[in-house]
């Protein structure tokens, strides 16, 4: 959180120079310095990882060896930059002694260690600068030098090219000089203190492609080197301009990104966690989306998919704009409260909206210097984008309550429907083949005629399009298009269910037959709340087997399919956009087990691999990266925002009708948490929660204008019972609806100004915790899995269907253990404050990996009469 102005008053006036200035330091300055500590990742150096420093105009891309490569969109200026140290009569090479990484919002650092010296290397990007900076803290007992090296790569990204270009000396900036004929592109790296400068040559005898300087033998035992780049698309006189700025006043940028990063935060949905590693996670996901706003010069503004080196080609991973994962992104978006980016991105599509209504799949940074539409075949090679962004368009009018922008854009929505209205089949399926691809690009689940991902993405287009239709003035269209959605809601609970097999086809091949392959994409219309109650439970209980859900997320398809390759880019590897999809969809049918699973898996990836970000894919057999994935993958980091907001929190905002849901599905071993600056309309609400065993606190404090409504709905097990509901000290009407699974309370009040403070005693509240942690790099899995849970009509019993590694021994927590009369299966013993743990051993069996059991709880509750003579 940013400095309030009387803390940074007191810091900065008082911070060094009085003996008592240290108390007031720590009293105020602490919640600041504990945030920023808490976004600083900082772990041994592994050279392979990808590190990255990124704004929304230039990025470097590189690994912790301290390889780096170059862009300011849309030019690349180089590769393999790298550094050397020259002590004591020796070259050294920086990649052998770099020993820890340390990642910020706002820049990455690597320190290297010598015998007799250390040295800390930043990296960064300004946020909206044409450049970057590196920067050199030197600690040193001997004279050091730094020789830095560099392959130029001066060419614009895929798929357009500058033709021929050529490097030389600018002695006058101690820098090297990039150009090209036409005079339009230039770029500059350099350092106030380069000297020794080697130009690459080529000649009959002999070539090199590198060029390198040093930046000078630091003499005192502290001292700091710079090497700033810049570049532009407008000729050297811009470059230059910008070249020099960074150089008088990079410190300054520094401390602006930092605030900038800080800013965001603050001003988005906050959290406040009893699971440190998830709150972490979650601050640095919203970081690692917001990262993916890229200004370009040439096309716009927009949602880039993701970062990774791309070597010796002009392809930096999926560092330009994609349709999809635009839209899958600006729903974790709006349920964070950034309504600015969404729109961006959402006018952004509409700009390149073919006209027969298809929205873009891809856009290179470069589209507008070739014919990208025409002469490349990835503008509009998806079926998915048009759907999707209709159905962002609604969730943003939904947040936000922006009625005027979406009905600005009645028209692009209306095209987009006509157009998705093109794609139907006889039945009134929105058909992949011939129009495009669905989810699946390719490989052996193909071909297809319709995937079940595509045809719950076009019921929920339909859905939304209506709800938008009643709330920008075309109410004559909605009914229409409700009719138009139920109708396709009843074909894919028909056309897609195997009976059978108790589960949903993967797709419909071209011979109208269910495709029978059990895949994560199901998951996607349960997030829309598309499925079958009774037909999504089984779906989910096989999804959340150890066949499917590995311990860093969900794969494709089964591990046990036929089509099935642990490397399988589309047919086995897994995807944290998948385990987003399967945590969102299992809170919305109410297996919080297997959600809060997949939600701290996704979690620990943004701990884990290139620090602060989510990968794109891994592999489907052990825990690590595929060697092709995109190690900073936007959507992906976005799976860890709308699983713990829209998921675990149930929060759903309806700014137009001025109501918020909160429908929590808490974890038993939580008994604190805050959601803070959420944003509906003019409106900003705090909520506070407290568990007991015998109680639920809500405190909710609404500040700002107007009226508004909150609908308390915490999930609770079917044996709870809910004693009494009161508001403020008074009793309110309540209700408790049940599912298959669980039971929600539900009670909506209006939120007056201040505090609100809810209070509910409830009996006989049970839960399970399963201890998760992702396994060491290239091992398997070897996480519980719980795949069912069945209560006794009674509800005097529970049976739990458990998967687990063979010869294992796992411990559960237990909520509310009191109540335990008998296990069955396990063993079990009761602690404090009406905790408990269960052991199971798994048996020692033949064969596969992962083995079934199964264990019976029971219970002696009390009963309510009981609860009545209890003391408070």
């Amino acid at each position: 959180m940013p400095f309030s102005p009387h803390r940074r008053f007191f810091c900065d006036r008082f911070g060094l120079n009085k003996f008592l200035a240290v108390a007031v330091l720590l009293l105020l300055c602490a919640p600041a310095i504990a945030q920023e500590r808490a976004l600083e990742l900082s772990r041994t150096d592994r050279p392979w990882e990808f590190l990255t420093a990124v704004g929304t105009r230039a990025g470097l891309f590189g690994d912790e060896s301290g390889r780096m490569e170059a862009w300011v969109y849309p030019l690349k200026l180089f590769r393999n930059f790298h550094i050397q140290f020259e002590v004591s009569g020796r070259i050294l090479p920086a990649e052998t002694l770099a020993r820890t990484v340390t990642a910020r919002p706002e820049s990455c650092t690597i320190l290297y260690a010598g015998d007799t010296f250390s040295v800390k290397e930043t990296f960064f990007v300004p946020v909206q600068e044409p450049g970057a900076v590196i920067t050199f803290d030197v600690t040193t007992e001997t004279p050091l030098n730094i020789r830095v090296a560099f392959e130029r790569d001066f060419q614009l990204e895929w798929p357009a090219a500058l033709g021929g270009t050529y490097p030389g000396w600018n002695p006058a900036l101690h820098a090297f000089a990039f150009g090209e004929e036409t005079k339009k592109y230039a770029a500059l790296i350099g350092s106030p203190t380069a000297t020794n400068e080697h130009l690459e040559y080529q000649d009959n005898y002999s070539a090199s492609t590198e060029n390198s300087f040093d930046l000078g033998v630091t003499t005192r035992k502290s001292e700091s080197r710079v090497v700033i780049l810049a570049a532009s698309v407008h000729g050297s006189a811009e470059t230059e301009k910008t070249y020099q700025q960074l150089s008088a006043t990079y410190a300054q940028l520094v401390t602006e990104a930092a605030s900038y990063y800080r800013s965001y935060l603050g001003r988005t949905v906050s959290v406040e966690l009893p699971d440190a590693q998830l709150q972490q996670a979650y601050d640095w996901s919203r970081i690692s989306v917001l990262q993916g706003f890229v200004n370009n010069p040439f096309v716009g503004t927009g949602m880039i998919a993701g970062y990774r080196t791309s070597g010796t080609s002009q392809r930096p991973g999926f560092a330009w704009f994609f349709g999809r994962d635009s839209m899958w992104t600006a729903l974790a978006l709006d349920a964070e409260g950034d309504f600015i980016t969404t729109r961006t991105a959402l006018e952004f599509l509409s700009k390149f909206q073919r006209d027969d209504g298809k929205i873009p799949h891809e856009i290179s940074q470069t589209a507008s210097l070739v014919d990208w539409f025409k002469n490349y075949p990835y503008g509009y090679a998806s079926a998915d984008a048009t759907p999707l962004y209709i159905i962002a368009m609604n969730d943003y009018l939904r947040e936000s309550g922006d009625v005027e922008f979406v009905r600005g854009q009645w028209d692009s929505l209306w095209k987009a429907y006509q157009f998705l209205q093109s794609t139907y089949d006889t039945q009134g399926i929105p058909q992949n083949f011939g129009i495009g691809h669905g989810w699946v690009e390719g490989g052996p689940l193909l071909p297809i005629k319709v995937e079940l991902y595509q045809s719950g993405v076009g019921a929920a287009a339909l859905r939304s399009l209506a709800n938008i239709a009643r709330l920008v003035g075309k109410q004559d269209e909605a009914p229409k298009l409700t009719e138009q959605s139920e109708k396709l809601e009843q074909i894919i609970n028909k056309d897609f269910w195997l009976a059978e097999k108790k589960r949903y086809a993967f797709a419909i091949d071209q011979a109208g037959k269910p495709v029978d392959e059990a895949s994560v994409l199901a998951t996607v219309p349960m997030w829309f709340g598309l499925l079958r109650e009774d037909q999504a439970q089984p779906m989910i209980s096989e999804l959340a087997a150890p066949e499917h859900q590995a311990d860093w997320g969900m794969r494709i398809i089964a591990n046990t399919a036929s089509r099935y390759s642990g490397g399988g880019y589309h047919y086995g590897s897994v995807w944290p956009l998948f385990t987003g999809w399967a945590s969102v969809g299992e809170y919305q049918y109410h297996r919080a087990l297997p959600a809060y699973e997949n939600l701290r898996a996704n979690a620990l990836l943004a701990l884990d691999g290139s620090l602060g970000h989510v990968t794109e894919v891994l592999s489907g057999d052990q825990y690590q990266p595929l060697s092709t994935s995109s190690p900073h993958q936007i959507w992906s980091a976005a799976m860890v925002i709308s699983p713990l907001l829209r998921g675990l929190f149930g929060l759903a905002a309806d700014a137009n009708a001025r109501t918020l849901t909160f429908a929590p599905h808490v974890p038993p071993d939580w008994a604190n948490f805050a959601v803070k600056n959420i944003h509906m309309g003019p409106c900003v609400i705090d909520l506070r929660y407290h568990r007991t065993e015998e109680a639920i606190s809500l405190e909710a404090e609404r500040s700002g204008s107007g009226d508004c409504s909150l609908e308390f709905s915490p999930a609770l097990s079917l044996g709870a019972e809910v004693i009494a509901v009161e508001m403020n000290g008074h009793l309110v009407a309540n209700r408790v609806m049940k599912s298959m699974v669980d039971q929600h309370l539900n009670v909506k009040f209006p939120l007056a100004r201040g505090p609100n403070k809810l209070h509910i005693t409830v009996l006989n509240d049970f839960g399970l915790s399963i201890p998760f942690a992702l396994p060491p790099l290239g091992a398997k899995s070897r996480t519980l899995r719980v795949l069912n849970q069945t209560w006794s009509a009674s509800r005097d019993r529970l049976e739990l269907d458990i998967a687990g590694v063979k010869g294992a021994t796992y411990d559960l927590g237990a909520w509310s253990a009191g109540q335990l009369s008998q296990i069955e299966g396990a063993e079990w013993t009761k602690g404090s404050a009406g905790r408990g743990q269960i052991r199971v051993h798994m048996p020692a069996e033949e064969g596969e990996d992962y083995v079934r059991a199964k264990v019976v709880l029971h219970f002696s509750a009390k009963s309510s009469m009981e609860h009545s003579k209890a003391p408070n």
